[in-house]
């Protein structure tokens, strides 16, 4: 560790180590600063069974050659290190519903995406093409997705306000294919009164481009980017959580691990939620207004994921995601679940390893959870580097919720429960241990197409030399977070000198193929 560091990065999200590295490969000397035994956020990965499960990333959109993550990824040079599967393209998603035996099919390409749709909705056309032409056109307003180059998206605030049920629901009368298009509003939490459309197609839209899983999980993205971070003179330290930064006038130049060490620097980026940044910086240390605001926001539910190991040779592998809702007339209505009727729906991904071919070995299950459910259990802390227990009341709150997801999946997958040979679980409060989301939110903070501008956080701070940066600023997802460190970095190297840089990337690329 060297004694001073030009930009100092506290957390090794996507968002963090995005931006280690484009400054690292501008030249700056770059440390990056992780409490937990894992680089990567959302993309770390655990064991069981010796089997890998995500914490978060089930699936990835937009890598198809030449496409928006394609060519961030190339100019971080990761691309063609990246072992991928590509998901089934005539039904990478499939949205269901209780006492309707037909899947709806979500497939990769616009033109597939609409033949599909069309099988079972042949009456509904013109939606559904009105539909995919209207999802293009929101990513079009926005030029970081496209990597063009023009006013960052919030700026064109008029597209803000327009809801994602709302419009949805203007373009057909028909329940069912309303349903059908917003089946997969698990991928932002979708809610009815609030959430905007263009969270909607941003999400969306690049799955619909293409959709791959992550062999062997998504920790390999966190991996390759420490290991171009190192090869570009950049350092990183895992087990090294910050306490308090340290001041000298009115900006930082330093702050103080909870190992007792000290690391000096020039520039300061958090990955870290802004809440938490604030707290950790200190309140006095920003307007009152602008803390009031932050602590304000509402951040998005929490999640419970259930955890399957498969009994080898029994459960034949899914190569597409399952939407499964209970009532398709309560399509956004996930949030709003009651003790009797949780879960109103889940999200159900398999995982994927070099070795598997027919059968596969691992089931993930992702469903909302409010926080309050795990409020008894909040002062206490579990994480690998940190081994605490939370009681066997908490273990057994756990498996009741296991045991009703199990019955969920029963009734699509009648003999689940013979394939499975061990089950482990994850809760809001792991999501705020492991991840450090405010009460355990899966994707940072609420958009609210009532108050646009209400949960929008600049990189910037009053701070001159503290920037932010992750899921909490603009998109989630791994998409959403590399273009959020992108905009973070403009703010030290320029818009339009890094974009073109990232362009020269990919263009490079195209040369050498001719």
């Amino acid at each position: 560790m060297k004694s001073h560091y030009d930009v100092v990065i506290i957390g090794s999200g996507l968002g963090g180590l995005v931006s280690a590295n484009i400054l690292a490969k501008e030249g700056y000397s770059v440390c990056v600063l992780e409490k937990n035994n894992q680089y990567g956020g959302n993309l770390q990965t655990f064991v069981r069974d010796k089997t890998i499960f995500d914490t978060g990333v089930h699936y990835i959109g937009g890598l198809n050659k030449g496409q928006n993550l394609y060519q961030y990824f190339k100019y971080l040079d990761i691309i063609d290190d990246l072992n991928l599967k590509k998901l089934d393209e005539d039904g990478f998603d499939v949205i269901t519903f209780d006492n309707d035996d037909n899947e709806y099919k979500h497939a990769q390409s616009y033109d597939k995406f609409i033949k599909n749709l069309l099988i079972e909705f042949p009456d509904e056309e013109k939606a559904i093409v009105t539909y995919c032409d209207k999802l293009q056109d929101i990513c079009n307003q926005f030029p970081l997705y496209g990597l063009k180059h023009g006013k960052p998206y919030y700026e064109n605030t008029d597209i803000f306000s327009l809801k994602a049920k709302d419009y949805i629901d203007s373009i057909t009368d028909n329940k069912k294919l309303q349903a059908v298009l917003a089946g997969t509003n698990y991928l932002y939490a979708g809610d009815a009164n609030r959430t905007p459309f263009y969270v909607h197609a941003l999400t969306v839209n690049s799955y619909i481009e293409s959709a791959y899983r992550c062999i062997n999980g998504g920790s390999q993205i966190s991996k390759l980017l420490i290991r171009r971070l190192k090869e570009n003179g950049g350092d990183a330290f895992k087990h090294h959580e910050v306490v308090k930064f340290g001041f000298e006038d009115k900006n930082i130049n330093s702050v103080f691990t909870k190992n007792g060490k000290e690391i000096k620097g020039d520039l300061f980026i958090s990955n870290i939620e802004p809440k938490l940044t604030i707290k950790l910086v200190g309140e006095d240390k920003f307007r009152k207004i602008y803390t009031k605001r932050i602590n304000n926001i509402e951040s998005i539910i929490a999640g419970f994921s259930l955890y399957i190991v498969l009994k080898p040779n029994t459960f034949k592998y899914q190569n597409k995601n399952i939407y499964h809702i209970k009532d398709p007339n309560k399509i956004w209505d996930g949030q709003d679940y009651t003790a009797e009727t949780w879960p109103e729906g889940y999200m159900a991904s398999m995982g994927i390893n070099k070795k598997t071919n027919i059968y596969g070995e691992s089931i993930t299950v992702m469903t909302y959870m409010r926080y309050e459910e795990v409020e008894p259990w909040e002062n206490t802390f579990n994480t690998v580097a940190n081994k605490n227990e939370r009681g066997q009341t908490y273990e057994e709150f756990k498996a009741e919720k296991a045991e009703k997801l199990i019955q969920e999946l029963e009734k699509k997958y009648p003999n689940i429960r013979n394939c499975i040979q061990e089950t482990y679980t994850s809760t809001p409060l792991s999501y705020r241990d492991y991840i450090g989301s405010n009460r355990g939110s899966i994707y940072g903070y609420v958009k609210d197409a009532n108050n646009p501008l209400a949960s929008f956080v600049s990189p910037r701070t009053k701070i001159k030399n503290l920037l932010l940066t992750g899921q909490s600023l603009n998109m989630h997802g791994i998409l959403g977070v590399t273009i959020s460190a992108v905009l973070t970095c403009s703010g030290i190297i320029g818009m339009e000198p890094l974009l073109e840089k990232i362009l020269d990337a990919n263009k490079t690329e195209k040369s050498i193929e001719n």
